[in-house]
């Protein structure tokens, strides 16, 4: 086994909190961006690529990252989308046969700085009383005062828009053009695995940026519009709440999930809100209030939509709620099909509780287009 020197690193708080670690491979660096954590036991490297990670400093609580490698099937973007990796133990070595490479390999092919023997347990408990917030890891440690002021130049990310970054830059297809049915979707930061989902049945997406108009997708003559996850605060994405208005007028099936999901209910005139410290995990409990089922879903916001509101709206229903704190886990239009969810039923590696929403979508279009 190969002797990895580690040079002391830290983590700085936005509120002058800080917890020490060592710099994972020898590497020296600095990334800053708001801290949050994920309590997901497996699928660090979805993590890493998920879009909708963009400009956070992730904290693993799993205590072993990296033990079973990187596989290339096994991302959600092209490139790893978190601004920073904070774990406790970082496994340089992994035993899974089909691994194309060790994580450090994949994490140094995408020039992402990552630290390690951080008290991680302890970390995500101050998080959890303080919430989400703005933080800097670095090898830089003697530099404190300097850090500090680095620190206070990072823009919070309440207000801040992101989908830019991630969203493809021009238009693009997925999947099979001979299938029954098309789909005009809005990136505004896509994860792979929705596509696969979509594709899977029967569907022949076309994908497009996040600022396209509506006019712009319907040229494509779609049997129904999706909108997707992704990163960063939904209201300033004015540009996806307008075609989102359109599309609810043109009478063809929407489906929402995550930030599309709050994007949906701004269409509607309904607020957001920033979270404590978000939702992030594969663990959390939904009540699916149709069915009166509950689902273990894969979460991933810091953002969510306002109950009140909602509960308040004549042409919302609530149709999902978050078990852990009643937030609002879905919704749908009375007399449309057009709904969303504040969760991940494309869950990779899962769990897959809630896939039966792309089936609903897909009846939906199906009834449509007959």
């Amino acid at each position: 086994m190969k002797y990895h020197e580690k040079k002391k690193a830290l983590l700085l708080l936005a509120d002058g909190t800080i917890f020490y670690g060592k710099a994972v491979g020898g590497k020296e660096g600095t990334a800053v961006g708001e801290v949050c954590f994920n309590t997901g036991m497996t699928g660090y490297q979805e993590i890493f690529t998920d879009p909708s990670y963009f400009g956070q400093l992730m904290v693993t609580t799993n205590a072993h990252i990296g033990n079973y490698g990187a596989h290339l099937d096994e991302v959600e973007s092209d490139s790893v989308k978190i601004a920073g990796l904070i774990c406790k133990n970082f496994s340089y070595e992994y035993s899974r046969p089909d691994a194309r490479m060790s994580l450090l390999e994949f994490l140094n092919n995408n020039n992402l700085f990552a630290i390690s023997d951080v008290d991680t347990r302890a970390l995500v408990s101050y998080i959890r009383d303080n919430g989400a917030m703005n933080a800097l890891i670095s090898t830089r440690v003697d530099e404190i005062d300097a850090l500090k002021e680095e620190l206070k130049q990072v823009p919070s990310m309440e207000g801040l828009e992101l989908s830019s970054k991630v969203s493809t830059k021009e238009p693009y297809y997925y999947g099979d053009e001979n299938s029954a049915y098309r789909i005009s979707a809005l990136d505004i930061g896509i994860k792979k695995n929705i596509l696969r989902n979509l594709a899977k049945r029967g569907a022949y997406i076309k994908v497009f940026p996040y600022n396209t108009s509506f006019e712009e997708m319907e040229k494509w003559n779609p049997d129904g519009y999706f909108i997707s996850n992704g990163p960063g605060d939904p209201e300033p994405l004015t540009d996806a709440i307008t075609a989102a208005k359109k599309m609810i007028t043109s009478d063809k099936p929407l489906f929402g999930i995550c930030l599309g999901h709050q994007v949906l209910a701004l269409a509607n005139g309904v607020s957001t809100y920033k979270m404590h410290n978000g939702h992030r995990g594969i663990n959390h409990p939904i009540l699916n209030l149709v069915t009166g089922k509950g689902e273990i879903t894969s979460q991933n916001h810091g953002f969510a939509i306002n109950r009140e509101e909602t509960e308040a709206h004549p042409e919302l229903e609530i149709t999902h709620t978050h078990l852990n704190d009643q937030t609002v886990a879905g919704i749908k239009m009375k007399g449309k099909d057009v709904f969303s969810v504040q969760y991940h039923p494309e869950a990779s590696p899962g769990p897959h509780d809630a896939d039966y929403l792309f089936d609903q979508f897909f009846d939906a279009i199906k009834t449509g287009k007959n």
